[in-house]
C-alpha cells in the first residue's frame, strides 16, 4: 500500500517527504494507520549516527493510532483497536522471560536494526520506493513518521476508544520514560528527595510522578528560567538555575544534605557527575538522558563505594502495558497533565520541529498524520 513518510537517505541527511510502498501485514503482524508521532532527541541522535540505525531509513517511535489489518494468528489485537506503539522485543530471551522486555537481549536489533525482527520476514524492512528499492523500517519495531506503520502485534498497547489519540503517542517513549524511572527505577518512599536534572519533557514527566508519590522535595535543575517556571507549576518544591547557582552545592543545602536520588535527563556528560554527587551513601543516581555515542564519564571513587547506586533505565522500565495504561488513566483523571509539554506541528513540519525543540521553543512537538 502507499503510504506517506518522512526519510532520511543518509547520515546526518535532511527529512524528505516521500510516497512509499508499505508491506502487508504477515503471521504476527499489524497494520497501524497513525493518527499522530510525538518527535523524541533519539530521532534526532539516531539521525547524525548515535544509533546505527542503517539508511535510508524511516525514524519514529512515539506512534500512536488505528489499527487498520492484522496478520495471521493475530489475537491480541484487531481492526478498529485505538493503539500505542509500544517498544519491540524478542519474547524470548532471558530478560524478557523475566519480565523486562524493555532490556531484550536483541534490544539493538530490535530497536535500530532497520528490519523486522520476528516472524517469517525477520531481517527483511518493510518500505520499499517506487523503482522496488527498499527503505529501512522498523525504528524502535515502528518508524512511525509515516501515515501508516507496520509492526509486531504484541507490541500494541492497546487504549480507551475516548482516550486522546493524538496525545498518546509520547507515551510510547519520552513521557514514560521520566515517569517511569520514577515510578519503577527510583520508587521513592514517604518523606523522600528526588532531584531532576534537565527539565525537558522527559525531566518534565518525572516531576510530574514525583508529585504523585510520597516524596516531599522534588528540585528540577534548568538552565531555562520559563522550564523551571514550568517546572514548579508542575509539582517542583523548588527549582535551580545551574547558570546561576551550583546545583549540587544548592541541592545539599536544601536537603540538608545528599538527596535520595538524582535522575539525569539531559545526556550532557559533566551533568551525570553533578547529579552522581547530589546524592550520597545509598543514594541512587539514575541515567536517563542519551548521550554521544562513546561518551565516558568518571565518578569519585570512595563516596560511590560507599553505598551509592549509579544506574541506567530505559523507557521506563516494566512493560508497556502497564506504564502506558497507567499514565493513560492518570491524565484522564487530571493528575498527570503533561499535554501542557505538547505543541503539534504537520508532517511536513519535523524539521521545523526538531529546530524549534533545539531552540527550547517546545518541550514535545508532535506530528499530526493528514489521511
Amino acid at each position: 500500500m502507499k503510504v506517506t513518510a518522512a526519510v532520511v537517505d543518509e547520515l546526518h541527511g535532511p527529512f524528505r517527504i516521500e510516497e512509499l510502498e508499505l508491506d502487508e501485514p504477515g503471521p504476527g503482524e499489524a497494520l497501524v494507520r497513525i493518527v499522530a508521532s510525538g518527535i523524541c532527541h533519539t530521532d534526532e541522535i539516531t539521525r547524525h549516527g548515535d544509533l546505527p540505525m542503517p539508511f535510508p531509513g524511516v525514524l519514529g517511535h512515539e506512534g500512536a493510532g488505528v489499527v487498520e489489518a492484522v496478520g495471521e494468528g493475530v489475537t491480541s489485537v484487531r481492526p478498529g483497536d485505538h493503539v500505542v506503539i509500544g517498544w519491540p522485543y524478542c519474547g524470548t530471551c532471558r530478560n524478557c522471560r523475566d519480565g523486562e522486555p524493555r532490556y531484550c537481549a536483541r534490544l539493538g536489533e530490535a530497536v535500530a536494526g532497520g528490519h523486522r525482527l520476528l516472524g517469517p520476514r525477520a531481517g527483511e524492512p518493510a518500505f520499499r520506493r517506487a523503482g522496488g528499492s527498499r527503505v529501512h523500517s522498523h525504528f524502535f519495531g515502528q518508524s512511525s513518521f509515516a501515515t501508516y506503520s507496520l509492526t509486531w502485534a504484541d507490541a500494541l498497547v492497546t487504549v480507551p476508544q475516548d482516550a486522546p489519540l493524538e496525545l498518546l503517542g509520547p507515551l510510547a517513549c519520552g513521557i514514560s520514560t521520566g515517569a517511569g524511572a520514577v515510578m519503577n527505577t527510583c520508587r521513592p518512599g514517604p518523606g523522600a528527595s528526588i532531584v531532576v536534572y534537565g527539565a525537558g519533557a522527559v525531566g518534565l514527566s518525572a516531576v510530574l510522578a514525583a508529585r504523585l508519590s510520597p516524596a516531599t522535595k522534588i528540585i528540577a535543575v534548568d538552565l531555562h528560567d520559563n522550564r523551571l517556571r514550568l517546572a514548579e507549576e508542575l509539582g517542583a518544591t523548588h527549582t535551580i538555575n545551574a547558570r546561576e547557582t551550583d546545583p549540587v552545592a544548592e541541592v545539599h543545602r536544601i536537603c540538608g544534605g545528599p538527596a535520595d536520588f538524582a535522575l539525569e535527563c539531559t545526556g550532557v556528560i559533566s551533568v551525570v557527575r553533578q547529579a552522581a554527587d547530589s546524592v550520597g551513601m545509598l543514594g541512587t543516581c539514575v541515567l536517563i538522558g542519551g548521550a554521544p555515542a562513546g561518551a565516558e564519564f568518571s565518578l569519585d571513587h570512595t563516596t560511590t563505594l560507599w553505598g551509592k547506586r549509579v544506574v541506567g533505565t530505559l523507557g521506563g522500565s516494566g512493560r508497556s502495558e502497564t506504564l502506558i495504561g497507567t499514565l493513560v488513566e492518570l491524565h484522564r483523571q487530571g493528575r498527570f497533565p503533561y499535554d501542557r509539554m505538547v505543541r503539534f506541528y504537520e508532517l511536513d513540519e519535523v524539521e521545523k520541529a526538531l529546530e524549534d525543540s533545539r531552540k527550547g521553543e517546545v518541550l514535545k512537538p508532535v506530528l499530526r498524520m493528514k489521511h
